[in-house]
């Protein structure tokens, strides 16, 4: 069978040796232990602090990318970037949840980061379970990658009949499944205790409202790994690669909300582009799956997927910018009636 320009055209061995998946396992132990030391002293994140640690996780990417360059050539170098663009795009969804929950629940900003680095501890496990399932499936047959595209595109759909509606509206913390299921099963105390998941009242273990944020951000971490996994195997069919982007997107998060947390929400139009960004993987999969079938069917190749999704974040953020802009213009008109920005 043709392999897919996601897939090198010339016979490449997979890049994740057992000693490679071993060193990138404690690599990435060490580093979500570096994390929780940080945080282990609740404290407001201060915006250097933030910018530091971004600055970190953005370079370790590049890093890792050389030396995937060098150590197994271009075309594994350039599916890891490509996968990593995706992965980073699609996290900064995360953000805007992330954010959304921590609002809900009045989470006090120097335990904030406590409850995203558990969201990002819970995303790493559930996308490694993830992974696993998408590999098993791909050894058993071509017919995974069109699964994938499916999925993919029944996730755009979702995400742009979201963002059509608002996303803010769409999600209501109370009604979640999880989290009435644990308010049922234990009390839970009206006030923060730091960053503790459960206390000890009147003789009897309570949860904090910690607790039932963290259970929160789990729940959407499912959500999440269900387009994130697919999407990557879009771009590389090496599962350690897979490991790695969405390793490398996750890790950074932490920090990198405390960067972007006023810029958020100027992105009107990310979701939009991610629904787009989504379906052109969809696509990109299906044809993979079809060319395995009918040959003069057309690929889409990495470098070309590379340069439009680029593109398209570079598009919604312009377009999110200007559409701020022009709600705020017509705020500061008297008797003008301000604008929803996106409109």
């Amino acid at each position: 069978m043709p392999l897919s320009a996601a897939v090198p055209a010339s016979p490449v061995e997979p890049v994740g040796s057992p000693w490679l998946w071993l060193v990138s396992i404690a690599v990435l132990v060490v580093l979500l232990i570096a994390d929780f030391v940080v945080t282990h002293r609740p404290h407001e994140v201060s915006i250097r602090e933030a910018v530091g640690w971004s600055v970190f996780y953005l370079a370790l990417p590049v890093v890792f990318g050389l030396w995937l360059w060098n150590h197994a050539g271009g075309d594994r170098a350039l599916e890891f970037m490509t996968g990593f663009v995706v992965e980073k795009s699609l996290s900064v969804d995360n953000l805007f949840v992330f954010m959304l929950l921590l609002a809900a629940f009045a989470v006090p900003a120097e335990v904030q980061q406590r409850v995203l680095l558990y969201g990002i501890v819970g995303a790493l496990v559930l996308r490694g379970v993830f992974i696993a399932a998408g590999a098993a499936m791909l050894a058993a047959g071509t017919w995974a990658f069109l699964v994938f595209g499916l999925v993919l595109l029944v996730s755009a759909i979702k995400v742009l009949r979201q963002a059509m509606a608002g996303v803010e509206e769409a999600r209501d913390v109370s009604r979640m499944r999880s989290v009435r299921l644990l308010r049922r099963l234990m009390p839970v105390t009206d006030d923060y205790h730091g960053a503790r998941l459960t206390v000890k009242e009147r003789g009897r273990r309570a949860l904090t409202p910690l607790a039932v944020v963290v259970v929160a951000v789990f729940a959407t971490d499912v959500v999440f790994a269900v387009d994130s996994v697919p999407a990557v195997y879009g771009i590389t069919d090496d599962p350690y690669l897979v490991f790695a982007t969405n390793a490398f997107a996750l890790l950074g998060l932490r920090a990198l909300y405390f960067v972007l947390h006023t810029a958020l929400a100027k992105l009107v139009h990310l979701n939009h582009g991610l629904a787009i960004i989504l379906a052109f993987i969809g696509v990109k999969l299906v044809l993979h799956w079809a060319h395995g079938i009918w040959p003069g069917l057309p690929e889409i190749p990495t470098p070309v997927s590379l340069v439009v999704i680029i593109a398209i974040l570079a598009v919604v953020t312009v377009t999110s910018l200007r559409s701020r802009r022009r709600a705020e213009a017509r705020a500061d008109r008297p008797g003008e009636k301000a604008a929803t920005p996106g409109d």
